[in-house]
């Protein structure tokens, strides 16, 4: 039996803002400038980390940074988008590379994202901002593990993609800045928020298990059946 083709660039799962996502991104390709490879476009989110981190910091003295790293929320989705549409248009694409470096720099993005908005709440309210993230970052391991055990890898659950994750990141963004930072409201909003999480990483594994185990529920069953030869008296 041959080995299996790398699969890493063939996702699966649909979220709410797909075919709006796609149509204008199609059309734009072609405009990126032909000196920016994809992986010089991968690579730009160690700048953006790196900028979320200096704005969260600069936001604890002045709520506005947040427009700042609001900005740059948006700047990290154009490069994480076009990285990968660049290399399929140029036919440059680094797939396993890519898959790699693509994915753990969602991860170092996630991280910058969590310790700047731990800096931003009262001490009494870090530790459920970091449960947050750590529910988040569940998530991406569960879906990195059984992408290695099924070779699907897939991209949204419940209809939300890393699309609407930035919205709500923006949306949150917003709202501190209206707020004037992590003020009353926010003490009912963290739990709301955690709670959610939590149930959601939750059902994401339980889901990602069962699946798991149908398909080796499965093979195990096609195995253990007699073939023709052994079957005839």
């Amino acid at each position: 039996m041959g080995e299996q083709p790398f699969a890493g660039n063939a996702k699966f799962g649909h979220y709410l803002l797909e075919r709006w996502e796609q149509g204008w991104l199609d059309r734009y390709v072609s405009k990126v400038p032909p000196w920016l490879e994809t992986h010089h476009l991968t690579l730009l989110t160690f700048l953006w980390s790196g900028l979320i981190v200096l704005c969260s910091w600069l936001a604890r003295r002045d709520i506005r940074w947040l427009w700042a790293s609001s900005a740059v929320i948006v700047f990290q989705y154009l490069t994480d988008h076009f990285d990968g549409l660049v290399g399929r248009y140029r036919g440059t694409g680094l797939v396993r590379w890519g898959y790699y470096m693509d994915h753990l720099l969602d991860f170092v993005f996630l991280c910058a994202l969590g310790g700047g908005y731990a800096w931003l709440v009262p001490e009494a309210w870090r530790l459920a901002v970091l449960l947050i993230m750590g529910c988040f970052a569940s998530v991406m391991v569960s879906t990195f593990l059984a992408f290695n055990v099924t070779n699907q890898f897939q991209l949204a659950y419940f209809r939300i993609g890393p699309t609407e994750f930035r919205i709500a990141l923006l949306i949150i963004n917003t709202l501190i800045i209206s707020s004037q930072g992590f003020q009353q409201p926010w003490e009912v909003v963290l739990p709301i928020i955690l709670a959610v999480s939590v149930v959601a990483a939750a059902v994401v594994v339980y889901r990602t298990q069962r699946r798991i185990l149908a398909m080796d529920m499965a093979e195990k069953s096609s195995s253990n059946q007699p073939t023709t030869k052994d079957s005839q008296p």
